[in-house]
């Protein structure tokens, strides 16, 4: 598995790493042993970089726990990424509030080296902007954990550009992550953005939350529990048009002997050297189709023709509309 530099603080990751929230969130019932051998099979095959969050355990610390007993024979080997942002006492109908406030800010981040098991955390995102704090504010508290030696780098999440800039210039930024696919294009205006200011991109949902994989179903087929049987992309009229445009990629994936999940993740790689992206998964046999990706060469013919098959993304938002984040 290659290496690639994100921000120029010293981030160095695998060219394709693991997002963990699938492991106990948002996609139904899930095994925690297959998880475990996930993640460990990741890194058998090269992958050093692995994403969770508080929210992934809804305020237990389940999936930063799960995350660090996975890792813990290889931990030195790896970098972890963990988010503070949401306020999980206070969810309603539309979701959970938002708490960046400096003592929450270390709250959290005292609660994540305890859960994962670790005595820094590599990467600290503020998960989603809290208009109620300034960014300022955001970027001194972490740069003050930095300093303690508690974290090694500054994330951000779904931020605008004004936000990337007032952060950047308190405690330089090294990462924004944000989802990026072949169905959602919007964070491209934001790149020369962060190449202007040398932060790196880490692309979340990169297969379209499973859908540019080949096993999309429609809407209502899955757990109770499942995101998916919300997500407007796999809603009637979008379904159908995301699913014909997934077939004629999955035709030109066979022409270079690969899977459509593969194509998409070459896609993610081929937008530049400073982009990761961290596709998630409960099977081993996933990731090792996934890991693959890094490997497949795309030409500009290859790129023309999916640019042709889905020239401005998929259909439908990523988010219900109360949900979709505001860039600022």
């Amino acid at each position: 598995m290659q290496n690639r530099t994100l921000g120029r603080q010293g981030l160095v990751t695998s060219a394709i790493g693991y997002g963990t929230m699938g492991l106990t969130m948002a996609y139904g019932p899930a095994d925690e042993q297959e998880g475990i051998a996930a993640i460990r099979r990741a890194h058998e095959l090269g992958v050093t970089f692995f994403d969770t969050a508080e929210l992934y355990g809804l305020g237990t610390g389940s999936n930063e726990t799960l995350v660090g007993r996975a890792v813990k024979d290889f931990r030195d080997e790896v970098v972890l990424a963990t988010k503070f942002g949401f306020d999980l006492s206070s969810r309603t109908a539309r979701g959970f509030g938002l708490n960046s406030r400096p003592d929450n800010i270390r709250k959290v981040a005292d609660n994540s080296l305890r859960y994962l098991g670790v005595d820094h955390i590599d990467v600290l995102y503020q998960h989603r902007v809290d208009p109620d704090v300034p960014i300022e504010d955001v970027a001194g508290t972490v740069k003050e954990l930095i300093e303690a030696g508690k974290v090694k780098y500054f994330g951000l999440s779904e931020a605008g550009p004004q936000t990337i800039r007032r952060a950047h210039a308190v405690q330089p930024v090294s990462v924004l992550q944000t989802e990026y696919s072949l169905f959602e294009r919007d964070v491209e205006q934001l790149l020369p953005v962060l190449r202007e200011l040398g932060i790196g991109f880490v692309a979340y949902s990169p297969l379209g939350r499973g859908f540019i994989t080949g096993t999309a179903k429609p809407a209502g087929s899955y757990d109770p529990t499942d995101m998916r049987n919300r997500d407007p992309r796999w809603q009637p009229g979008n379904f159908e048009k995301n699913l014909e445009a997934v077939e004629r990629l999955t035709e030109l994936a066979a022409t270079k002997d690969a899977t459509v999940s593969q194509l998409a993740l070459a896609w993610v790689l081929a937008q530049g050297e400073d982009i990761v992206p961290i596709p998630g998964t409960r099977s081993p046999k996933r990731v090792e189709e996934n890991t693959a990706a890094a490997d497949l060469v795309i030409t500009e013919a290859d790129l023309e023709t999916i640019s042709r098959i889905l020239p401005t993304g998929g259909f439908g938002a990523r988010y219900l509309e109360h949900a979709l984040p505001t860039w600022v």
